[in-house]
């Protein structure tokens, strides 16, 4: 029997790469659904006011920003691969510690180191998303941060029974780390393991983001502050203004996360027929058709199909931020680190900025806020006309190490 071409091997090699990469995603965002719907649970078991809990919910994205740009140079020392599966397994066991903090301060610390797993693990499994991207020729983009949402919707889902069931977040938390843990581990045991030429300069430990990544990155920003804005306060919304029981307010961050996965999974067809400004510029529009029925109809069912258009209007913006922001220079861990650390900084500034908006007026004010941005959002998806095509990349050997730059 004739042996396979060496173009058809890595071809294969690639796919399953990308299967591999696919579930890194996921696991990654079933510990954002975890932690999300048990947040009244935290904020109650901490004694918190809206103000205060905006405050603690700000220390993830400060966390996020300080770490993100080391990200390059872990990666640069290791190799994507042992870098991926370090920072994943430090971010999927961050998850039990939210939940233990009795008071403010022990919530912002656990917080802080929360976020700063997150960011540098984002940061790691996106270089290899874009990177597979590029070996297989085609959009992925979309659909691997659509994995990213189907894991969040199945967190959000256990944590929706959890909070059903009157758990203890505690122990849910603490089963939920270990399972996505072991879960995460073998992962990324399928991803490229891409590894920096010997005689590359490592990045700087922090370097500020690359002038390329700043109007990127701003588009983000609306993105994520209205993305961060419901995943963190849909349920506090649904319980506080609209006076529903914890199952039912659970499960808007439930439906949120359902439309976020549907909306990316469909997103690289969708992106190649109508491009990223067309697609970014309707899901504003429809962010801001679901921001005015949050905040105008007074109804558990009318939060609920809000909060669900918000989330399939802004699901293919990140997505399309950081391959944009991986394209756009020679360094693309450093391009998509600096669109992560202004996007997350548009998640630091969504928590604090609706908890102190809902202090001062009221939580219908705060997602008054989040539809203004929405609309920026459409008004601005132009910025995106930067994104470069996807690069084919000459398939690789399989005597060949992986190479990329950092």
């Amino acid at each position: 029997m004739p042996a396979e071409p060496l173009d058809l091997i890595a071809l294969r090699r690639v796919n399953r790469a990308r299967k591999s990469v696919a579930a890194v995603f996921c696991v990654h965002g079933a510990v954002t659904g975890s932690f999300a719907t048990r947040i009244p649970w935290i904020a109650d078991h901490a004694s918190l006011s809206a103000g205060t809990l905006g405050l603690a919910l700000a220390f993830p994205a400060v966390g996020a920003a300080l770490a993100m740009p080391l990200a390059g140079r872990i990666n640069h020392r290791f190799g994507a691969r042992p870098a991926l599966r370090g920072l994943l397994a430090l971010w999927t066991l961050a998850l039990a510690l939210p939940s233990l903090a009795p008071n403010l301060w022990g919530l912002c610390l656990a917080l802080l180191a929360y976020g700063a797993t997150a960011g540098m693990s984002d940061v790691a499994m996106n270089a290899l998303g874009v990177e597979t991207e590029n070996r297989l020729g085609r959009s992925i983009m979309s659909s691997l941060h659509g994995m990213w949402s189907v894991g969040a919707l199945l967190g959000s889902a256990a944590g929706t029974l959890a909070a059903h069931a009157g758990a203890d977040a505690r122990l849910h938390h603490l089963v939920a780390a270990l399972v996505l843990t072991g879960l995460g581990l073998l992962a990324v045991r399928g991803v490229l393991d891409v590894r920096s030429p010997a005689d590359e300069e490592p990045p700087p430990h922090f370097a500020p983001p690359p002038r390329s990544a700043l109007l990127i990155g701003a588009i983000g920003f609306c993105a994520v502050f209205a993305e961060g804005a419901s995943m963190d306060w849909s349920a506090v919304y649904l319980r506080d203004v609209l006076d529903t029981e914890a199952g039912l307010a659970a499960a808007s961050t439930t439906a949120f996360a359902l439309t976020m996965a549907v909306a990316r999974l469909a997103g690289d067809r969708v992106v190649d027929r109508f491009g990223a400004v067309r697609t970014v510029r309707a899901g504003g529009l429809l962010a801001t058709a679901g921001g005015l029925l949050v905040v105008s109809v007074r109804e558990p069912w009318a939060a609920l199909a809000g909060f669900g258009l918000v989330g399939l209007g802004v699901a293919v913006v990140v997505p399309l931020a950081f391959a944009a922001a991986a394209r756009s220079g020679p360094a693309p861990a450093q391009a998509i680190a600096g669109v992560a650390t202004i996007t997350y900084t548009s998640g630091l500034i969504a928590p604090s900025a609706i908890g102190a908006v809902a202090d001062a007026t009221s939580l219908v004010w705060s997602f008054g806020l989040v539809t203004v941005l929405a609309c920026a959002l459409a008004l601005g998806a132009g910025v995106l006309r930067q994104q470069g095509r996807v690069r084919h990349a000459a398939p690789v050997k399989q005597d060949e190490p992986d190479r990329i730059h950092h």
